[in-house]
This record gives structure tokens, sequence and C-alpha cells, in this order.
């Protein structure tokens, strides 16, 4: 992937996050899923402070992201012939590949498991940037543990303030949701987070021998916990059918209500109703930007009409239930 040509403002800003990352600073950038919040992945130091800023559990692994698919022997050792294939056909992409750690990469980073997650994202700026910075970039997503991701920088601006030392801005995000993640360290390969390159992109490049879903002996992954991308005002997951009763329950007890939904609103509703998209990768673009907006309106309560059960919305759903489990929802 050549090196794009960038503004002379956001070249000015590449030279200066370059900078702040050689010593041992905090830099959130704008990648094609999220805004990730990076570190020198080398730099024991800097990383913790990733784990201070963020208030993120300690053994909670990092992804470490790469300039380049020749980087990966560098970051990770007894690559197989699957991994190999997911990163020639989806590098630079939305993939995230767990493989077994070389030497140099640092506990702080893998949580002290004995693998890695490693990406080459494909968003012009973080290319940019790791390009110049010449190593890895280790980057959880821009936000505080467990809350909602951020997918323009605006929302890293609300959610840090002044903490970070440079936000490199790029717009919005253009997917909106976090990378896939495939273990490559077993076995088997097994997708462990779902994301924008599906199951079945997965499963045309290396047939069907594909995992899906952890397993008790399958390294611990970013956005594995049930609870996570969650508002703080507590979000409710709806059936289609039951939707319009919810709401008008909610409403009827005096609460401010706020609605996701792919159907229109009723009549003369009090709730705030936002139509969302009606295929799951529109969906999943606006998602994050809708609850953080939501997130700052005050309401009482989200109600999010569910996805559809078909493959096509299952990362769309995972992030929903995810959002969903701190309510009981």
């Amino acid at each position: 992937m050549p090196e794009p040509h960038l503004p002379d403002r956001m070249e000015k800003d590449i030279v200066h996050a370059v900078d702040v990352l050689q010593h041992g600073g905090l830099v959130a950038f704008p990648t094609e899923t999220v805004y990730g919040l990076g570190a020198n992945a080398l730099d024991s130091l800097a990383v913790a402070r990733i784990f201070e800023i963020k208030q993120r559990p300690p053994g909670h692994p990092l992804i470490v992201h790469l300039g380049d698919v020749a980087e990966l022997s560098q970051w990770a050792r007894d690559i197989p012939d699957t991994a190999k294939a997911l990163a020639d056909k989806f590098w630079p992409g939305p993939l995230t590949l767990i493989l077994p750690r070389s030497e140099q990469v640092p506990d702080a980073v893998t949580g002290g498991q004995d693998t890695v997650g490693l990406r080459v994202p494909r968003h012009p700026l973080a290319h940019a940037l790791l390009q110049r910075f010449g190593s890895g970039i280790a980057a959880p997503s821009a936000n505080r543990f467990g809350r909602i991701s951020p997918s323009r920088a605006e929302h890293v601006r609300a959610g840090f303030g002044d903490e970070l030392d440079f936000i490199l801005d790029g717009g919005a995000c253009e997917l909106g949701l976090e990378s896939t993640i495939v273990d490559c360290s077993g076995p088997q390969p097994r997708v462990l987070r779902p994301g924008n390159i599906g199951a079945e992109a997965l499963e045309a490049l290396l047939g069907n021998n594909l995992g899906r879903g952890a397993i008790a002996e399958a390294p611990r992954v970013p956005g594995s916990h049930d609870s996570h991308y969650a508002p703080s005002a507590p979000l409710y997951l709806v059936s289609s059918s039951e939707l319009v009763m919810r709401v008008q329950a909610h409403c009827a007890h005096g609460e401010r209500i706020a609605v996701l939904s792919r159907q229109a609103a009723p009549t003369e509703s009090s709730a705030h109703w936002e139509i969302m998209p009606a295929t799951a990768a529109a969906y999943g673009h606006h998602l994050y930007a809708s609850l953080h907006a939501l997130d700052g309106a005050g309401y009482d309560v989200i109600l999010v009409e569910a996805p559809p059960p078909l493959d096509a919305w299952e990362a769309v759903a995972d992030r929903l239930r995810r959002a969903a489990c701190q309510a009981g929802g």
C-alpha cells in the first residue's frame, strides 16, 4: 500500500504525532473501524499509560497496528499458512490476527499471554502514521473501558478532554465497528470477535476449517467482556413486535425515552425516535455516533430494536448485546 499524499495540515499533524509517540506519549488516531488510542508498542511505560487513562483492567490484551504485511514476522512467530493467506487477502483492512508473539513483544501488550493481536489498517492517516513511525503502535479503542467506542474525533475529545497528548483528526470512520478477530494460534482458525469481514468471506478463503466463538483454550482478546460498548443510560434490546409496547410503557412512567429502530415511529409518540439504516453495513457505520449523541442528551432509557438474526448482522448484534448487558437487556 503506497503512502498517500496528504494535505499540508495533515502532514504537520503526522510529524507531530510521530514525535509524540517517539517520546512515550499517547496519540488517538483514526482507522477505518474506530479511533485507536496509540502508544509505541515496544515502550512498556507508554503502554501502561493506555491502561491507566482508559481505566482498562490489567491483563486485557491490546492490538498492535502495523504499517505493512511485511512486518508480520517481526511481531509473530510460527506463522501458519492460514494466517499468511488471511493477511494477503484482507490486509490492509479490518482484520486482526491472533498469533504466537515474537520475543520483542512486551508483556504489557499481550496481557502476559504468549499471543499477540496484529492488524494493518487501511485508513490513509493511520497508514501514513505507521509508515512514518516505523514500528508497531499498540492501540485499543480511544474510549474509557467498557464505554461506547469512538467513530469520530469529537467522541475522543468528549471522553478524555485534555488527558491525551494528541488527537489525529481524520473525520468519521468508514466502517464504525471494530475489526474482526481471528485466532490463528491454535490448530483451527477461530473467529473470536465478529466484524465487517464476516464468516462467509473467511470461509470462502479457508474452506470449512473455521471455528466461531470463544472456547476455553482461546486467548483473551479485546471486546470480549460481556458488558462493553455501553452508554451511561441503560440500553435495552427489544424485539420488533414488542418495541412500540415497551416505548409506551416507559413513557407512561414519565421517563425520557430514545429509540433506535429500523421502523418508523408511531403517531403521537413522545419518545425521541431515530430511524436507523436498513442494511447491516450502514447501520454499523452509524451505530456508535448515534449512541454517543443519545448519551449526551440525558435520556433515561435507550430502547433499540433487535437486529435481524442474519449472518450479515452478526457484528452489529454482538455490539448491541454487550451494550445492553449492563442493563440486563
